[in-house]
């Protein structure tokens, strides 16, 4: 894929400022992508839209599905718009406070409001319901099946569950589908709203040129609908544990690695059907979404692999993937495959050659360009290739600002101020790091909203290796400065983006 020049922002659903306790897909997703296109923006960056659990920190890359969206981000003003709600729906609701997202009560409210529409909706229900429903049966009716049971056996895992619900018999599934039809029948009107309300945003973002970049995680949760779904495509023992799980080698951002804990596939059970759930995924994806970043492309050439009962991820192997077979399939099989590779860290010569192959873009982080020897560091601006994506951080890095203040050493300050050949403080480094991402070879150039406001270490979305206290940033009480985007559509008009 070749990318176009231009610009745009990395900015969450979840951060827009709402009355409901955690962002929307209403007004303000609106008035954000009209700020992007005023400013000459062509893209929108966001995290994965799939559901998230507080019992996994509340983290968008470990969800219960891999094909559903998050009934969270469903605008409750958008559902007053549509008749499903009426203002006295709201009475005896309390709010969550303003701030940090609270993801307990956010749900808790939420879920009570819906509860509301979901009555006054099934008097009078859609016709597009029931097509919605038959063109995502692939995924829909094991997702809804498997919240509803998530709900009958509350705080257990699905590999906990009595066992011929565990193993899926036949039997036992058509049993808990009638007794359960009204949870599952809830759970199927909130992806029909989400996707309603979605498709709606993607309208408006098309009509405003802007294109949408989404986020895969190349994992899936033990968790979730998928993996009980299709034990057999995981790498699972007798009773259906992860007998290996994921992870990565200590790197830049923890000496011990990341142990993330997935399930790791099962490629050669992938493979005899032509990967046809990655096919389904992929399309899935490429249908919510213009362009697909896969998290740690560096997976699917090879993977780290940790015996499940580490505590670390140090003692893991290397396992490669059928990289060519898988990628050429989704290439013969996917048109639009507009696709960007995740290749921050160290990269072997193995992934260098797969990007090439497929002509993927890669990624550029400049908060890593000023550590170590500058003539040797990859991230170091001249030398990008043009058809790459530069970021001033992302979402595992603190803020510009926040870096500046407490992660940056005075060797990477020293060299920042050499490679800019002027002196930086914390009022001025993150406009310094978006002039150069702006002025850089790389065709796009990405900015996390939080640095285009000059947000501190307060607007981190996540601190890898740690599982509270993340994905919880909204914007809330600070005002999308107008002229910050004023000043970024000079450096637009500048850069030729």
């Amino acid at each position: 894929m070749e990318l176009t020049r231009g610009s745009g922002i990395l900015m969450h659903v979840t951060s827009f400022p709402s009355p409901h306790g955690i962002g929307d897909l209403g007004q303000e997703a609106y008035s954000f992508i009209d700020r992007l296109a005023e400013s000459r923006q062509k893209y929108w960056q966001l995290l994965p839209l799939n559901p998230t659990d507080p019992a996994y920190g509340n983290s968008p890359y470990l969800s219960s599905s891999a094909f559903a969206l998050n009934s969270l981000l469903i605008s409750p003003e958008r559902l007053i718009e549509e008749g499903l709600l009426t203002p006295a729906d709201f009475e005896g609701l309390t709010p969550p406070a303003a701030g940090p997202i609270d993801y307990p009560a956010v749900s808790n409210y939420k879920r009570g409001l819906f509860a509301r529409a979901f009555a006054r909706w099934r008097t009078s229900p859609d016709p597009g319901f029931e097509r919605f429903c038959a063109d995502q049966a692939a995924w829909l009716e094991d997702f809804a099946l498997f919240i509803a049971l998530k709900g009958h056996f509350p705080g257990q895992m699905w590999s906990e569950w009595p066992v011929d619900l565990r193993d899926r018999h036949p039997e036992a599934l058509a049993r808990m589908r009638t007794e359960l039809a009204e949870a599952i029948h809830f759970e199927k009107f909130l992806q029909f709203v989400v996707q309603r309300q979605w498709f709606d945003l993607k309208r408006h973002c098309a009509s405003r040129g802007i294109t949408i970049i989404g986020d895969l995680p190349i994992y899936v949760d033990f968790g979730s609908s998928d993996v009980w779904s299709h034990p057999d495509r995981f790498k699972l023992d007798e009773n259906r544990e992860p007998y290996v799980v994921s992870g990565v080698p200590p790197d830049y951002f923890s000496a011990t690695g990341q142990l993330w804990g997935n399930p790791i596939y099962d490629w050669d059970a992938l493979a005899k059907d032509g990967f046809a759930w990655w096919l389904n995924r992929m399309r899935q994806n490429l249908r919510l979404f213009d362009i697909v970043r896969i998290d740690h492309f560096r997976g699917l050439i090879a993977y780290w692999e940790v015996p499940a009962e580490e505590e670390t991820a140090i003692n893991g192997r290397w396992v490669t993937v059928p990289t060519y077979p898988f990628f050429e399939r989704l290439v013969a099989e996917i048109p639009n495959f507009n696709v960007i590779a995740e290749d921050l860290g160290v990269i072997t010569d193995d992934v260098k050659e797969a990007l090439h192959r497929f002509g993927l873009p890669g990624m550029k982080v400049l908060l890593f360009a000023f550590s170590g020897n500058p003539a040797e560091n990859p991230y170091m601006p001249w030398r990008y290739e043009p058809n790459c994506i530069v970021y001033t951080g992302t979402h595992d890095n603190n803020t510009t600002i926040g870096w500046w203040r407490l992660d940056a050493t005075e060797e990477e300050k020293r060299h920042l101020q050499e490679y800019l050949g002027r002196a930086v403080d914390e009022s001025s480094v993150h406009w310094e790091l978006i002039r150069v991402a702006m002025s850089s070879p790389a065709r796009v150039a990405i900015i996390p909203l939080q640095d285009l406001l000059g947000v501190g270490e307060r607007g981190r979305m996540n601190v890898p290796g740690t599982n509270t206290g993340n994905w919880e940033w909204n914007l809330g009480g600070d005002s999308m400065d107008s002229s910050c985007f004023a000043r970024l559509a000079e450096l637009t008009i500048q850069n030729n983006r």
